[in-house]
């Protein structure tokens, strides 16, 4: 009798080439791989060098979008000459080994997160790796994604295959239904910030509950995008009718046939019900509120409504050392209320919170307000596609009439690798990831929320409770 299997467990058998040894490594096949022009070259250069093809090269799409200008009229001309040559020298080792570029004027760019799963390119039960931590976003539709580094992107395109050490497997049960206002950007804070910056560290995980079931799959891939800030490997939702009406009829997706043929094996990519996990966590969704981080870590975060901690109420003396250290970086002090905190800048986009739907949300506060004065805020979409879609539903109109800049898709602000980013000693609401010193800017500093709560902070001109602008 087969013993009973968690998802990620299935996915890592259904992988394995071979066994490597006893410590948990293993030869793992990868199904689907993307490249952007700024972890690639390396690896490209090694291939070269080597006098190697990429093996499966339709099984690798590549994107600009790290490094790409998002302003309002996108054009191929690129100022800066280190970021042009990145640009050509992606489309170039894309076109000497054969494999798809999405380049900057093409109605398919965008950040490679959102338009792999937007092409229909990851799909459930796949293996997928890239050179982006936030890979991990495509366990929403049911794929083992993770991120890699240079010498693995090399590894990947010569053959297929990594070597891979095996990780535990986390439940997190989430149940109960999200308050208004709150959002899947604040479930994910929360556990981050109830678990820590590393609480994942040595597994991948997923996630279950009625909370989870009741979540879009946009929603899904937020909460999944950001479980590696929480030092989650990888991240899972096992697939279910969210996921099939997402991919249906997707560009790259099956079709005919072939599609009936994939649905009847995803329906199978589930955790058997009796299946072990090496840890279990549970997060009631219900008592949630709007998640604001205060510090410069993901889990120095508190709901919206709280006030900035103080450190000396800290036990623990390497958290306490890393929240004073916070706190002076973010000029800040104990006890101060989040929402007397004002801010200059406010971003909403990034492969975290860049989706239709995120904007959908963020237009609802704007409409019929204006963004406060002295703020400067802009709307970044995720990739072209979206961006279209926007304007078809005129969202843009609501942005732009609020007073928010409406851009081109690209990572933008998010990484501060181009020339969207703060200035040193400005405040950012931001939609956002990572806020990390320097992440948006040298000497920026960054508050993560949800889209809408960045939305009600442009137009607050501080940090603000959305659930009272929507009152």
């Amino acid at each position: 009798m087969t013993a009973a299997r968690t998802l990620y467990e299935k996915i890592c058998a259904a992988h394995t080439v071979r066994k490597l040894d006893d410590k948990g490594h293993i030869l793992l096949y990868v199904d689907r791989h993307f490249l952007n022009e700024y972890t690639s070259p390396q690896a490209f250069s090694a291939l070269r060098e080597g006098r190697r093809p990429v093996w499966r090269p339709r099984a690798s799409l590549a994107v600009v979008d790290h490094v790409n200008s998002t302003a309002p009229l996108r054009t191929m001309v690129i100022d800066d000459a280190a970021t042009a040559q990145q640009v050509r020298h992606l489309a170039r080792n894309c076109r000497d080994f054969g494999i798809q570029l999405f380049d900057l004027l093409d109605k398919r760019q965008g950040i490679e997160h959102v338009v792999a799963a937007e092409q229909g390119f990851v799909l459930p039960g796949m293996v997928v790796a890239a050179g982006d931590s936030h890979t991990t976003t495509h366990g929403a539709l049911g794929a083992l994604s993770f991120g890699i580094g240079t010498s693995e992107i090399e590894h990947v395109l010569a053959t297929q295959t990594l070597v891979y050490r095996r990780m535990g497997s986390l439940r997190v049960t989430i149940d109960g239904a999200l308050q208004p206002g709150v959002t899947a950007k604040d479930v994910i804070m929360a556990l981050i910030a109830q678990i820590s910056a590393s609480g994942a560290a040595g597994f991948v995980v997923e996630f279950t509950g009625t909370t989870i079931s009741a979540t879009s799959v946009e929603g899904r891939m937020t909460i999944c995008n950001m479980s590696v800030d929480g030092g989650a490997r990888g991240a899972l939702v096992a697939p279910d009718q969210r996921v099939l009406e997402y991919l249906k009829d997707k560009p790259m997706a099956p079709r005919g046939t072939l599609w009936d043929q994939a649905v009847t094996a995803w329906c199978g990519l589930h955790s058997d019900p009796d299946a072990i996990f090496d840890r279990e966590i549970a997060l009631n969704a219900t008592a949630l509120a709007p998640m604001v981080s205060w510090g410069t870590s993901p889990d120095q975060s508190v709901p919206v409504d709280g006030r900035v901690p103080d450190p000396a109420t800290e036990p623990d003396p390497l958290r306490r050392r890393a929240m004073d250290a916070a706190l002076r970086y973010m000029a800040l002090a104990p006890g101060m209320r989040l929402q007397d905190v004002k801010i200059d800048r406010a971003f909403i986009g990034s492969c975290t919170n860049g989706r239709i739907e995120d904007l959908r949300a963020a237009a609802q506060v704007a409409r019929g307000r204006r963004v406060a004065p002295g703020v400067r805020a802009m709307v970044v979409p995720g990739s072209t596609a979206v961006h279209d879609q926007a304007e078809a539903e005129g969202l843009h109109r609501t942005f732009l009439d609020a007073g928010f800049e409406w851009r081109q898709s690209g990572c933008s602000m998010c990484v501060a690798m181009n020339d969207d980013r703060l200035l040193p000693g400005e405040r950012c609401a931001s939609s956002t990831n990572r806020n990390f010193e320097g992440r948006q800017g040298a000497g920026g500093r960054t508050h993560l929320m949800s889209p809408a709560m960045v939305a009600a902070a442009a137009i607050a001109g501080r940090l603000a409770d959305v659930r009272t602008l929507e009152a």
